[in-house]
Formats: structure tokens, C-alpha cells, sequence
């Protein structure tokens, strides 16, 4: 049965005041935190050609999961039938980024309501969860590698669960039927990828635990080669079973009491996530939040993500100057585009956490009016120091305190078209680099909880995104759905990449709607970022063409390789254009 009570009616073109007040009087909360991420080779990338579809198209990391989506999208599957598939190889063939063992935001527009439909899949924290479960007996804080890896970081998985609930509502497809492709594969094996290879040799928690280990090293301890076959038979026997018996098999029974039991008893870090968390664990519809940016609505993911607010935030900041007359990320447009980022940060390090736990001031944070203000204390020529978050409506003055919660890059991004005018813009994540690096039947858990903040409170303040018992970490997963005037959904796009996703996701965004670059350009040009801090160029390219005007500015620049994984699909007349981003090994399928 549709869900439509918190869905955005899509109707008319007059839903844009619906989208600019959609209720959220709770929010999300960010971090300015340090993050890491796996190296990757630097330099300039160059845009790839366009995939062209007439009816379908998707865009994943790999290109065994989009030949999934694709089969099913041609045997007549929906967009969200599509996203089920290819999510399930994903977890197969990049066990480094996302999974059954993790969780996912959605963004569904579904054509025969005209309803836009956001799914929270986040984790949650077990019953046992507590303040201050991540510090040391003496009360000092471990460092995130430290904390990660083990069982104390494992939250209730919410992947499968949401999933099922769409598939409820938008499935054409049986559920069984979308296996298929996993098992197969799973079965007959596959080849270690180049980036696949690269992950497992840089990443030092995978030799901890003995099945982990077996998996993706060598008897002698060295990583797997490119080109080697994993065969992953104890993948396959579980998607059986999930095949068979639905979503629920996974949340109740032998699977979970096995993912209860491996956490428990993990030989570093044991955890208290039990079978019954697995078993309370529920997915919400929760409304999306959108805004209207140069005639477009642009729409995303609301709290427990942070993503979708900040990418409007900094958009709805850029509105108040002329971009589309200056040259396309000119250090005119680059200063604009950091400073609006600088400020976004600010107020997401305040406010964004769980809105079942914490207040956050959606309606508030993206309100024109208060944006307008927060955008005249951008100096056009100098850059600001740290700027402190503002005070929009519904706020709390001094109730809440800024926060010192990290989160990792390693995620992955779907994003879908149908011949029946659907759309699914989805991103799903297990935190850092293989997680936990416990593995349970083949699959790996997640370490959503170091998403957390460390420190419950701080200055005497209590810290929104601090750990509570069956409470969401906050997440900058930024899945993103474009309306063009009229209505019509003609973009959907999202990333991989931590907290810099916002960065990411609103560069495309202002590359496509501000200069109308190829969607492929947009993706490939060198990303930039700043979370309330130094400024971050992606070595390379625009880097060397910037660095120096920006520092004349007042900027603090660090040079750093950005590794976004940008997904999107975009409506380009009678057609479908779909663009994967060349830092990874993404691809796109269709028709």
C-alpha cells in the first residue's frame, strides 16, 4: 500500500511552497571532522562520453551491478526493482562500500501518484548503547581506527528492511526474482577489480578477524591480485534465503542471531548490538526537503542525513548571486561556491542529528529569508575564518553545542530512470572501508555508530549527534532528485565520499544548473571543498589554477585527493544521458 501521508504531492508547479515549508521541526546534525580516505591516483580526470537510453537507465559503482539493474529494468522491472538488484551485486562485488550489513537512504518519485518519497534505512544503536562507550577506561578518546573496528561499532542493520518496505510500494518485479542476479554471480565468481585490489591493500583491519582475512588475503597475508576469482558461496546460500523468505528471514532467526553472536564475540572491540535490536529494527518514510534554485526544485534527503539540507543550504546561499554570468568555477565562482560551503557546515555541525531524539530546525534552516541573511556575510573578495552557525527559526538558542563526530568516505550511489517515469536516487553505505571488517555469511557489518559523536556533551551543552539507545547517527548521504519547471523529474544524482558528499553532490549541481555544463563535465571537474575550515582542492587541475587566487583571498588551502563516485541520470529532451564518475569504476547501463 503506498505511503503517501509524508510523501510531496508533485502534482502542479505550486508544489515548490509544499517542498519550501515540508515539515521538519527535527533535524540532522554534522560534523566538522577529519576524515580518511583510501588513496587514490591524483591528477586531472577526463569526463567520459555520455551513455544515451531511450527508455531506461541506471548508473552504479560497477559494472556487473548495473548490468543487473539493466536486466531487470528490460525485463520489465521499475526503477526501485532495478536499485534492489543492483544494490545486492554491489554488496558482492564492492564489499568495501555498502551491503546488507549496512544501511541506505532513498529518494523514490513514483509517476502514477506524482509522489516523491524519501525511505530511511539508516542503522540504529543498540539498547545497550551508552555515553561514552567508545572512550577508553580512563576517558580519553581512542583514535577512529581504533574505535571502528570490532563489534562496538555495529548498529542495527536498516538496508534490507527499507528495501522491502519500497518494494512494497513500488515493486513490479517479484522479490525472489531480483536475486537472481547476486546468486549468480555470488555462485560462479568474480574478479577482484583494480580499485577492489587497491582498497584491500591499503585497508589494515582486514587480517583481523580469520574469516575476513580468508576472504580477501592471501594464505601468506598479501592482498588477493586483480583478476583473482571470489567465489562466495556462503553469500549465495543467504541470498537464497532472503530470495525465499523476504526481508524477514534476515531479521528474525539464525541470520540474525549469527550477526548478534559475531559482534558479541569479536576478538577486539566486542559489542552489545543483539538479535533483538536486528529484530526492533524499523525503516521510515520521512519527508523529503526541497528548494527552489534558479526555477528548478531541487530535492533530497531530510534528517537523519545531513546532506540533503546542506547541498540546499549552499544552494539556496549561491542564489543570491549571478553565477551563470561568470565563467564556469573561475576563482570568482569557486570563492562563492567555498564560502556558501563554509557556512552550510557551520549550521550542519549545530543543528543536524536523529529528528526521533533531537529538534532539528529544517523549515528554518532552509527558509530564503534566513539563507538571505547567512549569504551577506560572504566578503565577494576575502574569505571568512571560522564562522559560527546561525540562529534560524525554531532554533534552540544554547541548548545545543557543535560536534566532534567523524564520518568515513567509503558509500556508494545508485541512480535510476524507468520507461514509466520513475525515479530512484539512492545511497547506501557500511561507514568506513569494509566496515567493521567482521563478516557474517558472507557479507560485512557495518561501523555506522563511530558516526556518532565520541563526546556526549561539550561545554556544558549536550552534543545533538551523541549516541543514545536505538538513535540514528547523523549522515551526509546526499541522494538527490532535480523537478524542472512543469514538474518533471529530469535529474537524479548522488555520492560516495563522507561528509565532502555535500561538496560533491552541490558542484554537480551548480555545474549543470547554473552553466548548463555536459552532465559528464559537471561530474569530472575537479572537486572542491570547505567544512567550516581550510579550503580543499582536488590535486590536479583546478587546483593548480586556483590555489594561488584563492590564497590571496584568505583562503587555507590543502591540496588532497577528493575521490568522489558521482552517479546521475538526466533527461535530455526525449532521452536519457547517464554519467559515472571517473575517479572510480562506475558505469552506465541501459537500454
Amino acid at each position: 500500500m503506498m505511503v503517501a501521508a509524508a510523501a510531496i504531492l508533485l502534482r502542479s508547479w505550486s508544489i515548490h511552497i509544499l517542498c519550501l515549508i515540508v515539515s521538519g521541526i527535527v533535524g540532522i546534525g554534522v560534523a566538522s571532522a577529519v576524515e580518511r580516505e583510501a588513496p587514490e591516483p591524483a591528477g586531472e580526470y577526463a569526463s567520459q562520453e555520455l551513455v544515451k537510453g531511450g527508455q531506461d537507465l541506471i548508473a552504479a559503482a560497477n559494472g556487473h551491478a548495473a548490468s543487473a539493474g539493466a536486466t531487470v529494468l528490460q525485463s520489465g522491472g521499475s526503477a526501485l526493482d532495478a536499485a534492489i538488484a543492483a544494490q545486492l551485486v554491489l554488496n558482492l562485488v564492492e564489499p568495501q562500500s555498502s551491503g546488507m550489513g549496512g544501511g541506505a537512504f532513498l529518494l523514490y518519485f513514483d509517476s502514477a501518484s506524482r509522489e516523491l518519497i524519501s525511505y530511511d534505512g539508516r542503522e540504529t544503536a543498540p539498547a545497550s548503547a551508552q555515553p561514552g562507550m567508545f572512550l577508553h577506561s580512563d576517558g580519553t578518546v581512542p583514535t577512529y581506527l581504533a574505535a571502528l573496528v570490532g563489534g562496538n561499532s555495529v548498529g542495527a542493520p536498516g538496508l534490507l528492511r527499507m528495501l522491502s518496505l519500497a518494494h512494497e510500494n513500488h515493486g513490479r518485479l517479484s522479490w525472489g526474482q531480483l536475486f537472481t542476479p547476486a546468486i549468480d554471480i555470488a555462485e560462479k565468481g568474480f574478479a577482484i577489480s583494480p580499485r577492489l585490489h587497491t582498497l584491500i591493500s591499503k585497508i589494515p583491519t582486514l587480517n583481523q578477524f580469520e574469516n575476513t582475512a580468508n576472504y580477501f588475503l592471501t594464505p601468506d597475508g598479501f592482498p588477493k591480485a586483480v583478476g583473482t576469482k571470489l567465489i562466495n558461496e556462503s553469500f549465495a546460500q543467504t541470498l537464497r534465503e532472503l530470495a525465499v523468505g523476504g526481508a524477514e528471514t534476515f531479521y528474525r532467526g539464525p541470520i540474525a542471531q549469527d550477526i548478534a553472536e559475531t559482534v558479541a564475540l569479536a576478538g577486539i572491540n566486542p559489542g552489545g548490538l543483539t538479535a533483538l535490536d536486528i529484530a526492533d529494527y524499523q525503516p521510515f518514510v520521512r519527508p523529503p526537503v526541497c528548494l527552489d534554485y534558479r526555477g528548478f526544485l531541487v530535492c533530497g534527503m531530510g534528517p537523519p542525513s545531513s546532506g540533503g539540507i546542506a547541498v540546499l543550504q549552499i544552494l539556496g546561499l549561491l542564489s543570491n548571486f549571478d553565477l551563470g554570468s561568470m565563467k564556469p568555477w573561475s576563482v570568482d565562482a569557486a570563492h562563492l561556491f567555498l564560502e556558501a560551503s563554509r557556512l552550510a557546515f557551520a549550521d550542519r555541525s549545530r543543528y543536524v542529528a536523529d529528528p526521533d531524539f533531537v529538534r532539528v530546525p529544517v523549515e528554518g534552516l532552509l527558509d530564503q529569508n534566513y539563507l538571505d541573511r547567512r549569504a551577506s556575510l560572504i566578503n565577494t573578495f576575502r574569505a571568512n575564518d571560522l564562522v559560527v552557525p546561525g540562529l534560524p527559526s525554531g532554533a534552540q538558542a544554547g541548548v545545543l553545542s557543535d560536534d566532534d563526530s567523524i564520518e568515513f568516505p567509503s558509500t556508494t550511489h545508485i541512480s535510476v530512470f524507468d520507461r514509466y517515469g520513475n525515479v530512484a536516487s539512492m545511497t547506501s553505505s557500511i561507514e568506513f572501508a569494509f566496515g567493521s571488517a567482521l563478516m557474517v555469511r558472507g557479507f560485512l557489518l557495518n561501523n555506522q555508530l563511530t558516526d556518532f559523536s565520541f563526546s556526549s556533551e561539550r561545554n556544558g551543552r549536550p552534543v545533538a549527534n551523541r549516541v543514545e539507545p536505538g538513535k540514528r547517527p547523523r549522515s551526509s548521504m546526499a541522494p538527490t532528485v532535480v523537478f524542472e519547471p512543469g514538474g518533471r523529474p529530469s535529474l537524479a544524482i548522488g555520492s560516495p565520499g563522507g561528509s565532502r558528499i555535500i561538496c560533491y553532490v552541490s558542484k554537480a549541481l551548480v555545474g549543470v544548473l547554473d552553466w548548463e555544463l555536459d552532465l559528464n563535465d559537471a561530474i569530472a571537474f575537479p572537486n572542491l571543498c570547505n567544512r567550516n575550515g581550510v579550503t580543499e582542492l582536488e590535486v590536479g587541475g583546478l587546483a593548480g589554477d586556483l590555489e594561488a587566487d584563492l590564497v590571496e583571498r584568505g583562503h587555507k588551502v590543502v591540496l588532497r585527493e577528493m575521490t568522489s563516485g558521482l552517479h546521475a541520470i538526466m533527461v535530455a529532451g526525449d532521452d536519457l544521458v547517464g554519467a559515472a564518475d571517473p575517479r572510480r569504476e562506475g558505469v552506465v547501463r541501459g537500454d
